[in-house]
């Protein structure tokens, strides 16, 4: 543990998992967060890989500027799901306009193990998700640690993997998770397909993770069919469930997590009866190497 996260290890901070996930207690969002303060939140967030700051009253500003503190906040190319007059804001909701249940789901590919922007050449660092509404039932978030996934992967699979890179696309993902709502073709555009190693080193922590998930469609100099079949393969093995964390959401709670270091997804809810509206951005981080 650092030495600013033990600072706070009794009692403003709680682990949430003995693998993954913290609680940090103690801090007033209504205020702008000090340097010392951040500090904390910062070692943190690298020590533990997902926080959770209890239930508060924020508003989207608060969020967007303790979000600007990590860095630059990313500006969603799905410029349909802005919201708040913030467009580093991106709000999942499935209200109609006299905030009832639609009956839709806002984004299916949320459901699926993914790490946000991994389909930008410069990835996600951290995402920060506030909870507006949350359903009765459903509606989770879970994370899964992939440096824990590659630690436990056999010395074969290591040095299978070692060179390879994948190519992430948004627009295979959404198609083929959210089909009924395509990208447009300016938003095509705007995001064309990259490539990244699936292995990556943590540029903070100097670890070794897996870097793949949904948005990952195939892998460079590799017959599309096997290197779609590696990659569902892989993409199930790093999934373990002593190195998960799973969330059950109150309303007004805020998540903070590492990109570069986890997979997360939601779970499904009755989006016809239960309500759910999250406001979510995410900060900006590296180039993977």
């Amino acid at each position: 543990m650092t030495a600013a996260a033990r600072q706070i290890a009794s009692p403003g901070i709680r682990r949430l998992t003995p693998a993954i996930g913290a609680e940090l207690t103690g801090i007033d969002f209504s205020r702008d967060i000090d340097d010392a303060t951040f500090a904390v939140v910062h070692d943190a967030f690298l020590e533990y890989g997902v926080l959770l700051f209890g239930v508060h009253d924020l508003s989207p500003a608060q969020q967007v500027a303790f979000a600007r503190r990590f860095g630059e906040v990313q500006i969603h190319v799905m410029n349909q799901y802005h919201a708040d007059g913030f467009p580093e804001l991106y709000r999942l909701s499935n209200l109609d306009e006299h905030g009832n249940p639609n009956g839709r789901h806002p984004d299916k590919g949320t459901l699926a193990w993914h790490t946000d922007g991994s389909w930008r050449p410069v990835t996600g660092q951290a995402t920060i998700i506030y909870s507006e509404i949350v359903p009765a039932t459903g509606g989770e978030t879970h994370f899964c640690d992939m440096v824990a996934a590659y630690e436990r992967l056999s010395p074969g699979w290591k040095a299978r993997i070692a060179d390879l890179r994948a190519v992430h696309n948004l627009d295979f993902s959404r198609t083929r998770r959210h089909g009924e709502d395509p990208m447009t073709e300016a938003q095509r555009r705007a995001t064309p397909p990259v490539d990244h190693p699936i292995v990556r080193t943590h540029p903070e922590t100097g670890r070794k993770c897996i870097f793949l998930g949904d948005h990952a469609e195939y892998i460079l100099g590799m017959d599309y069919d096997a290197g779609r079949a590696l990659i569902e393969e892989l993409n199930a093995l790093a999934i373990h469930a002593d190195s998960t964390y799973e969330h059950h959401w109150k309303p007004g709670e805020m998540l903070v997590w590492d990109n570069r270091r986890l997979q997360h997804r939601a779970t499904e809810y009755d989006a016809a009866t239960q309500r759910r509206v999250i406001r979510r951005c995410t900060v900006l981080g590296e180039v993977p190497h």
